[in-house]
């Protein structure tokens, strides 16, 4: 499954509801380029904010950027970027037509999870992203994703398979795919939680 190959202006609403600013994508990754916020900015190497079409329907969210990605400043390009690809191939789909983006824009040492007080600081980025974005569907890679964006401590398992809410925008949760490259054996699951996302997307 999946092959084995390596491979606009608009208004921003705080939660608050009261208007932020008027942005576009560009700018807002301009300023998140010199962020501050939080410990991260002293061992990051790049901002790594986002990266697909901005007017793009679905949105895939990751946990934070990896090696790799640090590196290149963009999300999901190392061998987990190279199976999420593939992945998207399988449902039909590619780069051009998503978006691709995660909860934390800096890299943590040693791949670690995000800390809570640096994933609130990126949350500033984060819901202004969504926010221009306006995306029809989400869909959360993995555990700490899932656990940062609802706001929960369910387990991945008992978070997949059913729909979510964002402010209104329908979510789903499956695996991420650095995790199926470690659990091949858990590809047909989230096999079929794209074709629950994408059999949704085109039926509108």
């Amino acid at each position: 499954m999946w092959g084995q190959q390596p491979v606009q202006d608009t208004e921003i609403i705080g939660t608050d509801a009261a208007p932020l600013s008027l942005k576009t994508l560009d700018e807002l990754s301009q300023e998140a380029s010199t962020c501050r916020l939080c410990s991260l900015a002293n061992t990051r190497k790049t901002v790594v904010f986002g990266v697909g079409n901005p007017d793009a329907d679905l949105v895939f969210i990751g946990e934070a950027p990896g090696r790799d990605e640090d590196i290149k400043g963009e999300p999901f390009v190392g061998r987990a970027g190279q199976l999420l690809d593939r992945m998207l191939r399988a449902i039909e789909l590619d780069r051009e037509e998503i978006y691709i983006m995660n909860t934390i824009k800096c890299r943590p040492p040693n791949n670690r999870d995000p800390k809570p007080d640096e994933v609130q600081s990126c949350n500033l980025w984060f819901e202004q992203q969504l926010n221009i974005l306006q995306p029809k569907m989400i869909c959360l890679l993995g555990r700490v994703a899932a656990q940062t964006v609802l706001e929960t401590d369910a387990t991945l398992g008992s978070l997949r398979g059913r729909w979510h809410d964002y402010h209104g925008i329908p979510v789903r949760v499956t695996y991420h795919p650095a995790y199926l490259l470690r659990s091949p054996q858990q590809k047909q699951k989230s096999w079929q939680d794209l074709m629950v996302l994408s059999h949704r997307l085109r039926s509108g």
